[in-house]
């Protein structure tokens, strides 16, 4: 496609589909506080609605408009929260949840087909399907049918997304620059929040602070706070900040994609969450080895480390940066690292090892001697068990390996990008963070999605390029 229709086209999904979402965020923040508890049901009908009208307009509007929401809506949660009192169940939240389920009609429209092509890319996301309904019924048989209809719409909402963004995929990569468009808006608002809320965190963030379970956030204190930005949490905001880079970055006009890089790349290092820091770097890497990518990627690169280097240098806040950057050499004694092994030795010993999982029932992170869950590969463990969560992985594995192998599918800067973005996936988030629900789940299947297009499945018939085109 050429670059010049691809820009007009993705401006003018600014206001074909980004429009709803971005009207539903402000009309909340201006009238929620005056409607009272009954904002939060709202809102969620809200994003239902948007959801829908923004994949009527095209599956690149959706996913721009999901990224804005994803991004946003647990800053109107909060606003919201302090003007009218805690949410403990954090109904909001799940409006962006229901946001990307509103494509499952066009699932239906393709199984509904007489005729359908072979599509093995998509043997992975039933195997994790079936999965999550093993973890439901687990929970069930415990009577905590409140976690298990939480469990599954966290875990299979990206799932169920991503195959109707699979159907929809093309290799031209218009969806993948729909995505670095989103972020090139998101980004810099994101990272200047996040720099204000370091220095002086407002009372909406102060209040969720101390209300809220989380334990990675650090303290509700000038210089104290560990970035989480408009998100809802530091994991999440320095994954969804380190994707969003590697997109502008190699997607965007270099001079676009430098207004946005400088507050970002910040906000990414107060964030202080170094697995995303480590994709990052592994990402750029990998982007060095291909020819399409080799010199976007060393001056993405040098931008972000002249950005580290300046908020080192000529900042209030540099030692916090230095310490953290320090620690990533310190092997063994990393305390962090020291407990993501330690986890394991806890599942071990554990009375029944949770050979056959938990399910959706553990006890939350914030409860005093709770085990937290770090990584996939923990958190697969604990929710399905040994046997089951085994199956989960190699699923896992499967999809990240399919996705890596964009960058040699599509030989152009939106396919090495993707498979970059897979790469950091296995290597570095797998091992840290959970991958498979909410906003960092919904990245994660993303990426699949785009790096595993439609077009690419082999003999395609008629029926099925009539409902791609539709």
């Amino acid at each position: 496609m050429n670059q010049g229709r691809l820009t007009s086209r993705l401006l003018g999904l600014l206001f074909a589909g980004w429009l709803p979402a971005v009207l539903l965020l402000v009309v909340t923040i201006a009238v929620g506080p005056a409607l009272g508890s009954l904002s939060r049901p709202l809102f969620v009908i809200g994003c239902a609605i948007a959801g829908w009208y923004a994949w009527r307009q095209s599956a690149a509007a959706h996913v721009q408009a999901a990224i804005v929401l994803f991004a946003f809506a647990p800053f109107v949660r909060r606003f919201i929260d302090v003007t009218i009192g805690f949410d403990q169940a954090s109904i909001m939240l799940i409006g962006p949840l229901i946001f990307i389920l509103m494509p499952l009609p066009s699932i239906w429209a393709w199984l509904s087909l007489t005729v359908r092509p072979r599509n093995p890319w998509l043997v992975p996301p039933v195997i994790v399907l079936f999965c999550v309904a093993y973890a439901a019924a687990v929970s069930m048989l415990q009577n905590d049918w409140a976690n298990a209809a939480n469990g599954v719409l966290k875990w299979s909402a990206p799932i169920l997304y991503a195959v109707a963004l699979q159907l929809r995929a093309r290799s031209d990569g218009e969806l993948v620059n729909a995505m670095a468009g989103a972020f090139f808006v998101v980004l810099p608002i994101t990272g200047l929040y996040g720099i204000w809320q370091y220095v002086d965190p407002p009372a909406w963030d102060r209040f969720w602070m101390n209300y809220a379970s989380i334990t990675s956030a650090g303290y509700p204190l000038p210089y104290m706070v560990r970035v989480f930005s408009t998100m809802n949490g530091p994991a999440t905001y320095g994954t969804f900040t380190a994707t969003g880079l590697l997109l502008v970055g190699f997607l965007r006009p270099s001079w676009q994609s430098l207004l946005a890089m400088g507050p970002a790349a910040l906000g990414l290092l107060l964030s202080l969450y170094r697995a995303s820091w480590l994709g990052l770097a592994l990402g750029l890497l990998f982007c060095m080895v291909f020819a399409a990518t080799r010199v976007r990627a060393v001056a993405t690169g040098v931008s972000i480390a002249i950005a580290a280097a300046c908020a080192v240098l000529f900042t209030p806040f540099g030692d916090v940066i230095t310490s953290r950057l320090q620690s990533l050499g310190s092997g063994v004694e990393d305390g962090s690292g020291a407990e993501r092994l330690e986890e394991f030795v806890t599942l071990w010993n554990a009375p029944d090892s949770f050979v056959w999982g938990s399910g959706f029932t553990f006890t939350d992170v914030g409860v005093a001697g709770a085990m937290p869950i770090d990584g996939q590969i923990i958190a697969s463990w604990v929710v399905f068990g040994i046997p089951v969560g085994m199956i989960c992985l190699a699923a896992y594995l499967w999809l990240t390996l399919w996705s890596i192998s964009a960058a040699w599918r599509m030989p152009t800067r939106e396919g090495v990008v993707l498979g970059s973005l897979a790469l950091g996936a296995l290597v570095v988030h797998m091992p840290l963070t959970s991958i498979a629900s909410g906003e960092i789940g919904v990245l994660f299947w993303m990426v699949f999605a785009m790096a595993c297009p439609w077009d690419q499945t082999k003999s395609m018939p008629e029926p099925a390029r009539s409902l791609q085109r539709a």
